[in-house]
This record gives C-alpha cells, sequence and structure tokens, in this order.
C-alpha cells in the first residue's frame, strides 16, 4: 500500500470570505471553481482546481491566517502572474536564490494566508496543450 499522490489542499478563510476567496483564487489566479457537494455538513467555503489537484477554501470561526503552511502553485509564467498580481494590489516577494534554479515567489491571500508561486520546469506540458 502506498500514497499515490496528493489529491487537495485545504486553507481557510474567515466566515463570510467566499465571495473574496472566488475573486481571488478564481478571477485573479486563474483556478477552475469546482461546485461543492452539497451532501457536506458545513454549507461554507468554495472548492478550485489546480491542475488535477484541488484547493478548498473552508471557513473557521476562529480564523488565523497560515504565515508558514502554505500551497505552492507551479505555474507557466512566473514573471508575468506577478506583474499580473502586483497590478491588482498583491505584493509578492520573489525568491531567486534560496532553492538554485528555481524561480519563485510568495505571496499572501486576502486572509493571509502564505501561498508560493513557483516557475514550472519548462519540459512540462503547458495547460491546454
Amino acid at each position: 500500500m502506498r500514497i499515490l499522490a496528493i489529491d487537495h489542499v485545504q486553507i481557510v478563510g474567515p466566515p463570510g470570505s467566499e465571495r473574496e476567496a472566488r475573486a481571488f483564487y478564481g478571477d485573479l489566479l486563474g483556478l477552475e471553481e469546482l461546485p461543492r457537494p452539497k451532501s457536506l455538513p458545513d454549507p461554507d467555503g468554495c472548492w478550485f482546481r489546480a491542475g488535477p489537484q484541488q484547493l478548498h477554501v473552508g471557513v473557521e470561526q476562529a480564523f488565523h491566517a497560515a504565515r508558514k503552511a502554505h500551497p505552492s502553485f507551479l505555474v507557466d509564467d512566473l514573471v508575468g502572474l506577478v506583474a499580473k498580481l502586483e497590478a491588482a494590489g498583491t505584493n509578492a516577494s520573489m525568491d531567486d536564490s534560496s532553492i538554485p534554479g528555481v524561480p519563485r515567489a510568495f505571496i499572501h491571500d486576502p486572509f493571509g494566508n502564505r501561498i508560493e508561486l513557483r516557475q514550472a520546469d519548462p519540459w512540462l506540458p503547458r495547460q491546454g496543450s
């Protein structure tokens, strides 16, 4: 028996944060929103697809942003995405030296959760290819 892959990562936001989550993860980052099963006991939150994996944004009454723990997204144009994010008012911190040969940036979602963006290796197929 072995683990085959990561199905999803869950982060949290404060109560009533779904609209901001959709604007940030869906509109700004371009993740596809997925329908959340109505059978779940908690009606709050929203789900997104990031390649074959999913990002679930849950809601916590006693919300605290994740400052160290974070999802990391592979992107096909890190410089372009960082420029888009900064034009929209999201600050990005570039990191080209911590892991040699791995350009990446760190941002925070509207709730203060840390997000890593990493330039995908050029040999990976582009989404939609």
